[in-house]
């Protein structure tokens, strides 16, 4: 363990679930309103679960961005103090199980992360009687539950926000376009969730194989839903690595025009930024955090750090100052599930947030805009839940 004490003085892989995930998920300890005893007079420990010594350099650089982006929130406290406690979990379940029970042995009253889905699972079970809970950095909303929380951005959040503007722009006539997989099935299962909750029309689902031929032999039964069913939003569940550039080139060329038929996503489309040069996403809409927030968290960290964040590390600093915001009300339960999910819920740098009773996340997102091979902001992500629907 590292442990990083500090008293601050500024201002401020793979998402689909195994069914293994699922079976520990619902094994955990459902903790109801109870949490630990927590001293806010003194630092608070805080146990921040990283997946340093699994072998992977890529994984001891997003651990060290995600540990930066603590320290800083920490740094941003004010008053409140965390004592916050670095322990390495290998990037393996085992080793994360190991890890959570340390941190609750060693006075953890939280815990935050792990970043896997599958290691986040494994720390909230072995904490689950313990009365700790795990704020994880997945975006995995199959392990939510119990004693687990997911802060990552999820498809099902996305999926909502996107779908229920476009209803509000006269646009409820939706086909989900997904890929025949684990990822493609848990991004349509998200959109379906999406329509029904906006009151929307789903026009039905069109699959892919995972695979060049496999899209390619796909568009045109694609395009031929599209003109029978009236449709008039596609969502596809594709990132700018798989399918998507290729779905975005060809259906224009199969009849099915851009200009009329609105196309959503359901990840990222400035990542990288020559997906945004495709013709046939000129006029598409996608979701992100808070463009003006998130930019400044990544200056500050780029000023403090000399470099760029990971693009997870904003999850680690909105965790530290969610605790931070509660511990600052000087409660003993102030970590009990019922102040972890207060409605009004809490400010982090990718935007406003809240956790949900069901261990997921409701994060303000903004919708974009591809115009002219550039990301526009057509409606502001919300700055609090007190209103616009949120």
């Amino acid at each position: 363990m590292t442990r990083l004490f500090a008293k601050g003085f500024g201002p401020l892989r793979a998402l689909a679930a195994t069914l293994m995930l699922m079976v520990l998920a619902a094994c955990q300890m459902d903790l109801g309103g109870a949490g630990p005893v927590v001293n806010t007079k003194a630092p608070v420990p805080v146990a921040l679960l990283l997946p340093y010594g699994s072998g992977d350099p890529n994984n001891d650089v997003l651990a060290t961005s995600l540990q930066n982006a603590a320290q800083l929130a920490v740094s941003d406290l004010g008053e409140v103090q965390i004592d916050l406690r670095i322990y390495n979990t290998t990037g393996t379940e085992a080793g994360a199980a190991d890890a959570a029970r340390k941190a609750a042995n060693e006075g953890a009253k939280v815990i935050l992360g792990p970043v896997f889905a599958n290691e986040a699972n494994a720390a909230g079970a072995a904490v689950a009687d313990r009365g700790i809970s795990v704020l994880s950095f997945s975006n995995n909303t199959e392990i939510a539950g119990g004693n687990v929380f997911v802060l990552g951005h999820t498809f099902a959040n996305t999926a909502n926000r996107l779908v229920s503007y476009a209803v509000s722009r006269g646009r409820g006539k939706v086909l989900v376009v997904h890929a025949s997989n684990l990822a493609g099935e848990a991004g349509r299962k998200a959109v379906e969730g999406a329509i029904r909750l906006a009151g929307a029309t789903q026009t039905g689902a069109a699959s892919y194989e995972f695979s060049q031929q496999g899209v390619i032999e796909a568009v045109r039964g694609i395009s031929k839903q599209v003109r029978d069913t009236g449709t008039d939003t596609i969502f596809f569940t594709s990132d700018t690595a798989g399918a998507l550039p290729i779905l975005a080139q060809l259906l224009p060329e199969n009849g099915v025009d851009p200009a009329e038929i609105k196309f959503m996503g359901l990840t990222r489309w400035d990542i990288p930024t020559q997906t945004l040069s495709l013709s046939g996403l000129q006029g598409g809409w996608f979701a992100l955090p808070d463009p003006s927030l998130t930019g400044s968290f990544n200056d500050r960290y780029a000023a403090a750090y000399g470099g760029q964040p990971h693009p997870l590390a904003g999850i680690a600093y909105d965790g530290v100052a969610a605790i931070g915001a509660l511990v600052a009300k000087g409660q003993s339960d102030t970590l009990s599930r019922e102040n972890l999910t207060q409605r009004s819920g809490f400010a982090g740098v990718n935007g406003v947030f809240r956790l949900q009773s069901d261990g997921t996340i409701e994060r303000a997102m903004a919708v974009v805009e591809i115009q002219d091979n550039k990301p526009v902001v057509i409606d502001p992500a919300p700055r609090s839940f007190g209103g616009l629907g949120l």
